[in-house]
């Protein structure tokens, strides 16, 4: 088999597997994977960013709760059903993504950073200013009989799992399919030497900003999922902690792969989960159990078995 075919095979079967898992599992890992494909889809967005382009975003809660808040409000305030407030969610992201984009590639390297840090705390003060309409921190519930979509009770866990199924096959489709493509290639050009492609007569600023606006989207669209999915709307979403989270799950399954963020996204939740069971200290767990794996597996998990054993792992 070709190195395409092994590609296509290894993804395509562990859709798959998620596919058919959701008839076996025991309704509360059944409950936990949904949750995980939805915030994978979180980490597939920032992975395109990061990992295949090179850009370091401290403030990716922005388009995650963008996405939230674009179709939360709108099905609050303007009474639209779950399908065209899923829409303006995602336009929302990109939108955002487009005008921090534009100012933040201004800057390189920790400038970058700071100023992406810096638009994601802006969003979350808006979220807390305009209380009126997003009941800030408390956040505002969407309504069991709100959340149906194409005859589909979203609330209900198998059309819920479903539907996160499709959205996290969708957005790991579509990275693979980017990277594949001419447009991704310039990206990794772009990470591995910047100059080189410029030099090359690459429009780095569009390319940059043509990823931002990608990742953006797909983020913001697990934002308004996960939003509708779980019936819950809040600026909790929008802290910092939600702009690190994607970046530990990326680093911990393997940034610049496909699969890492589901893998990174995947393990930290249960570690998290098993940690808990056994101890209140378990962040402590956690953090030791990270730590090991900065030092001794550097590339994550998948960047791992690339180097050791698969190397046509895109």
């Amino acid at each position: 088999m070709s190195e395409a075919g092994k590609v296509w095979a290894l993804h395509l079967g562990l859709l798959g597997l998620l596919f058919a898992l959701q008839f076996v599992l025991p309704a509360y890992h059944h409950g936990n994977l949904a949750r995980v494909m939805v915030l994978a889809s979180f980490a597939v967005g920032y992975n395109l960013m990061f990992g295949y382009t090179g850009l370091l975003s401290l403030g990716h809660a922005m388009f995650f709760a963008a996405g939230m808040y674009g179709m939360g409000l709108a099905m609050r305030h303007l009474g639209w059903t779950p399908g065209p407030a899923l829409i303006a969610g995602v336009l929302s992201g990109v939108v955002l993504a487009l005008v921090v984009g534009a100012l933040a590639l201004r800057t390189v390297g920790v400038g970058f950073m700071i100023v992406t840090l810096m638009f994601a705390q802006a969003v979350y003060l808006v979220a807390l200013y305009f209380g009126e309409w997003t009941r800030g921190d408390e956040g505002f519930v969407i309504q069991q009989a709100e959340r149906v979509m194409m005859g589909l009770d979203l609330s209900q866990p198998g059309p819920r799992y479903f539907v996160a199924f499709v959205l996290f096959s969708a957005c790991m489709l579509l990275s693979l399919r980017v990277m594949q493509s001419g447009f991704g290639k310039v990206l990794i050009a772009i990470r591995e030497n910047e100059e080189r492609a410029r030099m090359l007569g690459y429009n780095v600023f569009r390319h940059k900003l043509g990823a931002v606006a990608l990742s953006g989207g797909i983020a913001a669209a697990a934002g308004a999922f996960y939003g509708l999915l779980f019936g819950y709307v809040g600026a909790t979403f929008a802290t910092t902690q939600y702009s690190i989270l994607p970046l530990l799950w990326v680093l911990l399954g393997g940034a610049g792969t496909i699969l890492g963020p589901f893998v990174g996204t995947l393990f930290a939740f249960y570690l998290i989960d098993i940690s808990s069971g056994f101890t209140t200290a378990h962040m402590l767990v956690v953090g030791v159990v990270l730590v090991a794996l900065a030092l001794f597996a550097r590339q994550g998990i998948v960047g791992e078995l690339r180097a050791r054993l698969w190397r046509w792992l895109p």
